[in-house]
């Protein structure tokens, strides 16, 4: 089994670029196995803790899975991460922050993001594109965070799983945020209700007949 967690007990972005192409089977699963695992162990009491999650859950997706640990406002850094991201950034990236991923012009995207994971708290799903130069063929990749407490209490720790589309080139890869989607945990603890369906046609509300003056049966036969 491949290990990669610990069993410790106890602004504005960018234009929106349409990530349909991204889709190519394998590439949102991961993703989509990570958030219904977090969201397994969320309760109405607040975020997972990091010593929860146990790598037996998501053994099958950890060469994409990271643990990040907040630093600062805006900065947090690679506690443990999959090989997948090694690939990506031509390097061992535990030690590393995460806007080390990205291009300078979208690092304050990238900060402005994680400020609401850890405040909000909030689960931020990112669409990435690292442009083709250099003979390289452009790649697009998605991240999720979803935030976690750490032993003392606070949200400063994020499960997440990042997963590119595409040839990996020898050379490191850096991203802008192209598709930036970012959820306030308490909408999902507690999801709007859906609205009650009206009839269509001649559907009105009952209080439209309050106070209606009472019919009297008129005959034509004379008496």
């Amino acid at each position: 089994m491949k290990r990669l967690f610990g069993t410790k007990s106890g602004s504005e972005f960018g234009k929106i670029i349409a990530m349909d192409r991204f889709d190519s089977g394998r590439s949102l699963s991961p993703i989509r196995q990570a958030e219904a695992y977090w969201t397994a162990l969320l309760t109405a009491d607040g975020v997972p803790m990091r010593s929860q999650i146990d790598p037996r859950g998501l053994e099958n997706i950890l060469e994409y899975t990271f643990i990040l640990e907040r630093i600062a406002p805006g900065l947090a850094r690679f506690r443990l991460a999959g090989s997948h991201l090694n690939k990506l950034a031509g390097m061992e990236v535990r030690g590393m922050p995460l806007t080390s991923f990205f291009e300078p012009n979208a690092r304050d995207d990238v900060k402005t993001v994680l400020d609401q994971v850890f405040s909000a708290p909030a689960v931020a799903e990112l669409g990435l594109i690292s442009k083709g130069k250099l003979g390289r063929i452009s790649l697009q990749a998605r991240m999720i965070l979803l935030p976690l407490k750490s032993d003392l209490g606070d949200i400063s720790r994020v499960l997440g799983v990042m997963i590119s589309d595409g040839m990996i080139s020898a050379t490191p890869r850096r991203f802008t945020v192209a598709d930036p989607r970012v959820h306030q945990v308490s909408d999902i603890q507690n999801p709007p209700k859906p609205l009650p369906q009206m009839a269509e046609g001649f559907a009105e509300t009952q209080s439209a007949f309050n106070g209606a003056p009472h019919l009297r049966l008129v005959s034509s036969r004379e008496e």
